[in-house]
């Protein structure tokens, strides 16, 4: 880098020597003492492209007569940028909106299938009693209450196990409330529901299942009725259960129902 020092004047400060000139990368820096200017020229005016003016304290800058401060010839339109990120678009809102409704459409489908099955939907598609004795099939006699909490809490599985075997295997559905079935509660001993009777195709007892127990014990025994076995895996299992003696509390007479 060339340096050349001359006193101060105002009037031939621009005009240097032919062979010290430097187009496009001059700086002019103000030294201590008041009298003197140095002027410096880069070597390489491509890298001052950006950086062309610096202001000098007290005096305009070079090839101009601006105020004094720092100043670069370029400036970054980032810095103007708020920094905050964008907000969502109408197109995120509906996608979103989009995906929360197919969301929300399969919960209710799966809700339906799997838990919307009720006490009401099973007595509904279950076949009467007496014709469960008559048709040659064996025979599952489930006994509930509405209010029975166990009862409600396994409809879902019960459903899937008759959907199975349906054409092979009877399923009946006694209301314990119904003072029409006080016959069959003594007969099959039901002091807990719900309770299950496993029958044979003669409607001989096999065994019963009572209260909360895993779907595959009913699946197991209700297997076995279907291919004619003479005996069921799961004879006599005893669960969590209600007590059948709230019936009383519940009692309705209603003859005509087979539920």
């Amino acid at each position: 880098m060339a340096r050349l020092a001359f006193p101060l004047n105002p009037l031939s400060d621009h005009k240097l020597h032919p062979s010290l000139q430097c187009p496009r990368s001059l700086f002019l820096i103000q030294t201590g003492a008041p009298r003197f200017r140095v002027l410096r020229c880069r070597t390489k005016p491509e890298a001052a492209e950006t950086q062309e003016k610096l202001v000098v304290d007290g005096g305009g800058s070079v090839g101009d007569g601006s105020s004094s401060s720092v100043k670069t010839a370029d400036s970054s339109p980032a810095d103007s940028a708020s920094g905050f990120p964008e907000f969502p678009t109408k197109e995120i809102n509906k996608r979103v909106a989009l995906a929360s409704a197919v969301a929300a459409l399969g919960l209710f489908v799966s809700t339906r299938l799997d838990f919307g099955v009720s006490l009401k939907d099973l007595s509904a598609s279950a076949l009467p009693y007496e014709e469960a004795l008559s048709n040659g099939k064996p025979t599952v006699v489930e006994f509930y209450a509405d209010w029975c909490e166990v009862c409600r809490e396994l409809a879902p599985d019960v459903y899937k196990v008759e959907q199975q075997y349906k054409d092979k295997v009877n399923f009946v559905m006694l209301n314990v409330d119904n003072t029409k079935w006080e016959q069959e509660l003594d007969e099959f001993g039901v002091e807990g529901i719900p309770h299950f009777a496993f029958l044979d195709k003669d409607g001989n007892e096999e065994g019963n299942v009572v209260g909360r127990l895993p779907k595959q014990f009913l699946g197991e025994n209700v297997d076995a009725l279907a291919r004619g076995q003479p005996s069921i895996p799961h004879a006599r299992v005893v669960g969590e259960y209600s007590k059948a003696e709230s019936r009383k509390v519940h009692q309705v007479v209603d003859p005509r129902s087979h539920g």
